[in-house]
């Protein structure tokens, strides 16, 4: 993690979590964390629909959009190209584990600016793969920012946040190679002992 936003994101969530795979959203107390959510989201996930929705985005994150985000799916922060959204997502609630990602938004004029998004896992009245902690954050501030708004955004890295102690499951067999390719479409991904293919093959 390179911004202070999801620096500081994370530790308060791994605060709260303890040695917990995740949290209960009811534990989030936003007074603690006021400095922080103008750049948070919170996403509502539903792995069977494979459908991640934000349910709620902070003001500098709908500033950098120039329009309010709250109800859109997860992927119209990439814009035409939403296919990393639901790997992101699908990691963060299945394996439960937290995700880093470079990315790099783009305006209509084609001027780019560096981004971090952090997801995080959540419970939400107890049940798991429902909700995701995140936050969005630059990297600096071109002086065009807040005047023209991002229309797509590209992933540029990404990276699994390993559980804090070895009371928490490790990650799935698949969960580091299925995020190494989540840059490659129609890429196979690694399931426990099988592989799926795009199409339904094995």
């Amino acid at each position: 993690m390179k911004h202070s936003t999801s620096h500081l994101l994370h530790a308060y969530w791994e605060k709260i979590r303890g040695d917990r795979a995740a949290p209960e959203r009811a534990e989030i107390e936003p007074g603690e964390i006021r400095h922080l959510l103008a750049d948070s989201l919170i996403l509502e996930l539903d792995v069977p629909a494979r459908s991640a929705v934000i349910r709620l985005a902070g003001t500098r994150v709908c500033a950098l959009y120039g329009r309010e985000l709250r109800g859109q799916p997860f992927g119209v922060l990439w814009g035409d190209r939403p296919g990393d959204a639901w790997r992101l997502a699908e990691t963060v609630a299945l394996d439960t584990l937290g995700v880093v990602t470079g990315m790099r938004g783009i305006n209509r004029a084609e001027e780019e600016v560096d981004l971090e998004l952090l997801l995080l896992p959540l419970r939400h009245r107890g049940r798991p793969h429902v909700r995701a902690l995140g936050a969005l954050s630059f990297m600096g501030a071109p002086p065009w920012l807040g005047l023209k708004p991002l229309v797509r955004a590209e992933t540029t890295s990404l990276r699994i946040l390993a559980p804090r102690n070895r009371s928490m499951r490790p990650p799935s067999a698949g969960a580091g190679e299925g995020m190494r390719r989540a840059m490659i479409p129609d890429a196979p991904v690694r399931r426990g002992h099988l592989m799926v293919h795009p199409g339904g093959r094995a």
